[in-house]
């Protein structure tokens, strides 16, 4: 049965340089008072009304990392994160889904898709336009460091006090060699609306929010190789709804920049066919800048990454069904939050940013996505260390854009 959450303030960004913000208090926003802003707002050239934020994960005693939110043809919501764990490093990481029929007012009791022996890590999902739900995470053993450093009489503080003893025996499941053979990028796939789902499928690439769908029907990948000697980044492509995956294209690196400092990408197909892919940089130049690339030939040639002026990491992008299109993002500075922003022209530009949350505890917060309702209304998920919660929870914004 599905559980109903106490609702946070919300919030309304009176301006664009978010100078002003009013936090109205002891309000439902499922009743229309947030909508009654609205007009007026719009009229005095605001961006959005952020109609409220809410926790919808429910269990307090895991941590939860890297979710990401897709709607289903039949306005079915999923979203699906990396569960079971005690940190933000750790061998516990599980995949782990809930889903809501309601539009994210209520959330079933999550489900674990995948629990491998590693470290699973983002998690992304789509519904392909055959109705199958696809599913991305990949594998990692970057926990033994943190093992290590405890075996050798050292502290780390991803080893919660008492847990030294669960994490040897979590990494005792496999040998070395073992260990080795299991790392990768996934996807797991369902033909029956979720019930049943695939052995691991490889998938060449990685990326937090997986997979897109393109206009012709291919699926498009853009991500990098984790586990590869090149570690490229660039994008692979499925022509059998996922089943089997294809290198299509490396995106260049910019001058100067080293391939090996980008990470974490997203694309979006804009309503002009051009495709857009957003890229995480940690190179000298931009360092922890959203970069972006074009292609206009259906991903078979990209333009080289070029910063866009945008502080924040990672990205997701969304088309509208008015084909503007929207990212959201982490913004892991004071104050501490997530933004997004829209582009009106396909990507060429975009515009200011807009907070969906400003009230942040510290940077590990983040990886926000986003769909669109019926009505308009957007709606964010991303994951968040609260103050005052032992781990880092699932928060959502529903918020409506000006037109």
């Amino acid at each position: 049965m599905a559980a109903v959450f106490p609702v946070e303030p919300f919030q309304i960004d009176l301006s664009i340089s978010r100078l002003l913000v009013i936090n109205v208090k002891r309000i439902n926003p499922r009743i229309f008072l947030p909508l009654l802003f609205l007009p007026a707002l719009i009229a005095s050239g605001e961006t959005a009304v952020i109609l409220e934020t809410k926790v919808i994960s429910l269990q307090p005693e895991y941590y939860h990392g890297w979710p990401t939110v897709a709607r289903r043809g039949n306005n079915e919501l999923w979203v699906v994160w990396s569960g079971g764990r005690d940190g933000h490093v750790d061998p516990f990481g599980q995949v782990v889904a809930m889903t809501s029929r309601d539009e994210g007012r209520t959330w079933s009791w999550p489900r674990v898709l995948l629990d491998t022996a590693l470290d699973d890590r983002d998690a992304g999902v789509l519904e392909t336009a055959k109705g199958t739900l696809l599913v991305t995470t990949f594998t990692s053993s970057y926990y033994e460091r943190q093992l290590d450093v405890v075996l050798s009489g050292k502290k780390s503080s991803h080893v919660r006090e008492g847990r030294l003893p669960a994490w040897r025996a979590a990494h005792a499941w496999m040998d070395d060699a073992e260990r080795k053979s299991q790392l990768g990028e996934w996807l797991i796939r369902s033909t029956d609306g979720g019930k049943t789902w695939s052995p691991p499928i490889p998938t060449i690439v990685n990326s937090p929010h997986g997979p897109i769908q393109l206009k012709d029907g291919r699926l498009l990948y853009a991500g990098k190789q984790l586990e590869s000697n090149g570690r490229k980044i660039g994008v692979a492509e499925s022509r059998d709804d996922g089943l089997t995956w294809q290198w299509l294209a490396e995106i260049p690196a910019r001058p100067g920049d080293s391939a090996a400092n980008y990470h974490e990408l997203h694309a979006v197909e804009a309503g002009d066919g051009t495709l857009i892919a957003q890229i995480r940089t940690h190179n000298k130049n931009n360092n922890r800048e959203t970069l972006q690339a074009e292609s206009a030939d259906g991903g078979r040639t990209w333009t080289e990454p070029r910063p866009i002026g945008v502080w924040g990491l990672p990205s997701h992008l969304l088309r509208l069904r008015d084909n503007r299109l929207v990212m959201t993002y982490g913004y892991r500075r004071a104050p501490f939050g997530n933004q997004a922003r829209v582009s009106t022209d396909n990507g060429k530009t975009w515009g200011p940013p807009i907070d969906i949350s400003s009230d942040g505890d510290s940077w590990d917060l983040g990886y926000p996505s986003t769909v669109e309702l019926d009505d308009g209304t957007l709606l964010t998920v991303w994951y968040e260390q609260l103050k005052e919660s032992p781990r880092a929870v699932l928060r959502q914004a529903k918020w409506k854009l000006a037109p």
